[in-house]
């Protein structure tokens, strides 16, 4: 399916090479394309992993075998496959990537379970084995390739590479973190909805990474959603390759624990955005802000509710400052709210405050904002100081075009 990019799309960024990882990418044929669609990671010996995964009670062999796989937090190498996820297809799955583990692990030297294995595309279908095989040789052969490359590799109806760097100060000693991901519809956070994966050069110890990942990704990936669904095959991925001479982090009290969490949100934050401006059919960008809430999760509930109607969504698409659908949206969310206390905001102009509309509302300069790609919506619940961010994109016409046409 090729499908021309989106009008909210950004330009893959300069990213710098991580010591310890090798990309490379191949042909496995998993469609009929003409495009890489398995990529092989290589990463240094000792390399660190922490993971997050979907909560979908349907989820892929890849994702069951990753969640245990973390456990032990150590990795040696990633293979994504784009166009079959390998989801509800029972033992002959798992037999899978069994094999793309085995043979990669044959290869490098080391444990099965250091080798991680990503899936995404369509459900249902078991993941050819022949054409896993040969692909994972044909990686093993290939030439390194560059970030872009692979990101573009691991896509399947996105429209634009997406990528992400960000750095801390370890002490004097700079690290670095590089970051793509693929996602563009079965986009819900219950979890995180997309395959991404973040390397760095940093020294960090595997449990301080999952704890880390664990918080970035509840500000982040876990607050963006395209269309209300959760994907099966979901991951992310964080794998710190330990080749740095910054000092180790262990823990919160090791030097620059905070600056490197920091980068880790930030890069997070990033790769979650370019999720949500590749949303299928999406033309604007919204960015919606619950504050007053009775606590952080409930605002965040209250976020979700707003950004997941498609009454609000085709409103925002049709640049109109229907705020009678974001009262609608908060009084499904099943979360404390006082009619008499709402306040909602388009582009910093309050349309309505204490439950009643502004008396000298202007929905001019309104209408301007709404014109733009980029939107922005704020709720004041007035009940507490519970707050939180919730990214989304409008429903248009498009969505319902690609995922018609999605197996055809």
């Amino acid at each position: 399916m090729d499908l021309a990019p989106s009008p909210l799309a950004r330009p893959f960024p300069e990213m710098p090479a991580i010591a310890g990882v090798t990309l490379r990418a191949a042909r496995a044929r998993y469609k009929d394309w003409e495009r890489a669609d398995l990529t092989y990671v290589e990463l240094a010996e000792g390399t660190a992993v922490a993971g997050v995964f979907t909560q979908s009670l349907c989820a892929s062999s890849e994702v069951e075998m990753g969640r245990e796989q973390v456990q032990a937090g150590r990795a040696r190498a990633l293979v994504v496959n784009a166009g079959n996820a390998n989801a509800f297809t029972g033992y002959r799955g798992r037999e899978a990537v069994e094999a793309i583990m085995a043979q990669a692990a044959e290869r490098i030297g080391c444990a099965p379970t250091e080798v991680f294995v990503s899936s995404t595309g369509v459900i249902g279908v078991p993941l050819p084995k022949d054409k896993a095989r040969d692909g994972v040789a044909a990686a093993f052969a290939a030439e390194e390739v560059s970030w872009e490359d692979a990101a573009r590799a691991i896509w399947t109806t996105d429209t634009f590479p997406k990528g992400a760097h960000a750095s801390a100060m370890l002490g004097s000693t700079r690290v670095d973190l590089c970051g793509i991901i693929k996602g563009s519809g079965m986009i819900a956070p219950d979890m995180a909805t997309m395959l991404g994966y973040i390397f760095t050069d940093a020294v960090v110890a595997p449990a301080f990474l999952q704890e880390l990942l664990d918080a970035a990704n509840a500000q982040t990936f876990s607050c963006i959603t395209v269309d209300g669904d959760t994907s099966t095959s979901d991951t992310v991925l964080v794998f710190a390759t330990g080749q740095s001479d910054a000092p180790a982090i262990t823990d919160w009290n090791s030097p620059g624990a905070d600056a490197f969490a920091a980068a880790l949100t930030d890069i997070c934050r990033q790769l979650a955005h370019l999720v949500v401006r590749d949303g299928e059919g999406a033309s604007k960008f919204l960015q919606i802000r619950v504050s007053g809430a009775t606590s952080d999760d409930s605002a965040r509930k209250v976020g979700l509710a707003i950004a997941n109607s498609p009454l609000v969504k085709t409103a925002i698409a049709g640049e109109d400052a229907n705020w009678g659908r974001v009262v609608m949206a908060i009084g499904k969310a099943g979360e404390p709210a006082d009619r008499d206390r709402l306040g909602i905001a388009f582009g910093g102009v309050w349309a309505a405050r204490a439950g009643m509309p502004v008396e000298d509302y202007d929905e001019g300069p309104v209408a301007e904002h709404l014109k733009g790609e980029d939107i922005d919506l704020a709720v004041e619940m007035g009940l507490g100081e519970g707050h939180a961010t919730v990214w989304t994109c409008d429903l248009t016409h498009g969505y319902i075009s690609i995922n018609a046409d999605y197996r055809s």
